[in-house]
């Protein structure tokens, strides 16, 4: 019995062994019916291998190449165009248009593709990498040199009646937390922003690529995410010190004895803010609102474009500007705009940063303690402290022609 089952089971194998082989065959024979490549023999070889200097337009004779001619192309004969398409010239005119920005037609759902060739994006990258770098660049060293000159020809500005040892709150801990949620923010912009327009070449050279890139990545994700408190703390700006930084009777004193920097004898009488403090709160309020405003529309691309209304106002008063534009152009004007804002604004910050530390004695206490030396308050604020402590307003300064400026006596 069990001789007989294996005899079966031999003969069972050999039987599925000899289906198998015989659908393998078969199933090769199909193919070799159907498809060219596996009907190739020596001859069929030798024809097909021809140099490709010897390369026509007519299929080979018979299946056999690898590679197959369209549908409706039959083997051996020349090759057709399609029936559906017609033949077009190249039109030096029509690629003209294109190539200075002309806008086709797209079926998808990006109608910004239907421009192949943005011509004034090669405009905007050598603008950006060209005068506005070094305009930036120029700017940011002028200052420096600038304030270095001042610092070894004027010295730090004392306070020239001396430290009195009484002290007087200048800012609450709510204007300080106000001032520092739009500094700290505003280094962080500033720093990440260079970096975007000059790191490239500055900082790959002194610490590599690969370093270079981390920097910038997450640089550009605290710049994206810092400017949200910067401009929260713009907006606690304008709520709380608005009414102080409108001008007042005591400025024009101010701005012809250039705040008293110049001379440790000159002390031109002010309120809470001098005219020098006015100037850098209007800029940080409107440049620093533009700053905001571009910063977002470049964080949601397409979303706004207030370039061409712009251009159209300013050609009702005589300019001459485009005022049709792409929004790809409207996002290019954005950044351009916002980098050359970046960068004046980066510069007014540091001389502010200089006048608030190294270059004035006893400036630095008011927004560290918020409190500062009575004597620095009356010689730079008169009119301030004497509202504080109800003494008379001192007289605004007068300049004469050809005479010294008369100095209002304070307590």
């Amino acid at each position: 019995m069990t001789e007989m089952l294996a005899t079966t089971h031999q003969k069972f194998m050999a039987f599925g062994l000899a289906l198998i082989l015989g659908l393998a065959a078969g199933f090769a024979g199909y193919l070799s019916a159907g498809n060219p490549a596996f009907a190739q023999d020596a001859g069929q070889i030798k024809e097909l291998s021809v140099p490709p200097g010897f390369a026509t337009g007519i299929a080979p004779r018979a299946p056999g190449s690898s590679v197959r001619p369209p549908a409706s192309q039959k083997w051996g004969e020349p090759a057709t165009l399609p029936e559906n398409i017609a033949p077009q010239l190249s039109d030096p005119t029509v690629w003209g248009q294109i190539r200075h920005g002309a806008r086709g037609q797209v079926s998808i759902p990006d109608k910004n593709s239907a421009v192949l060739v943005q011509t004034r994006g090669w405009k905007w990258r050598t603008f950006r990498t060209g005068p506005m770098a070094s305009f930036g660049g120029w700017l940011l060293l002028a200052v420096v040199v600038v304030l270095a000159i001042f610092y070894f020809q004027r010295g730090r500005i004392r306070i020239s009646a001396g430290w009195s040892g009484n002290t007087i709150m200048r800012f609450s801990t709510l204007e300080r937390f106000a001032h520092w949620l739009t500094a700290v923010p505003f280094v962080i912009l500033a720093l990440t922003g260079l970096n975007l327009m000059y790191g490239r070449t500055l900082l790959i050279p002194l610490i590599g690529k690969d370093a270079f890139s981390v920097i910038t990545v997450w640089g550009k994700i605290l710049h994206n995410y810092t400017a949200f408190a910067f401009i929260l703390g713009i907006l606690l700006m304008i709520v709380i010190w608005l009414r102080y930084n409108i001008w007042d009777k005591y400025d024009a004193g101010w701005i012809q004895t250039g705040g008293g920097m110049f001379s440790d004898d000159v002390h031109p009488p002010a309120r809470k803010f001098n005219t020098g403090q006015k100037v850098i709160f209007w800029a940080v309020i409107l440049a620093g609102g533009s700053l905001s405003y571009s910063g977002i529309a470049l964080l949601f691309p397409f979303e706004f474009a207030p370039f061409a209304p712009t251009f159209q106002l300013l050609n009702s008063i005589g300019f001459d500007l485009p005022a049709t534009l792409e929004p790809i152009e409207e996002m290019q004007f954005m950044q351009a705009w916002h980098a050359i804002l970046a960068l004046l604004m980066t510069a007014l910050i540091i001389a502010h940063i200089y006048i608030g530390t190294l270059g004035m004695e006893g400036a630095v206490s008011a927004m560290w303690s918020g409190e500062v030396d009575e004597n620095w308050a009356r010689e730079h604020h008169s009119a301030w402290v004497a509202e504080l402590k109800g003494e008379p307003e001192p007289e605004p300064i007068v300049i004469k022609r050809d005479s010294q400026p008369e100095q209002p006596a304070h307590e």
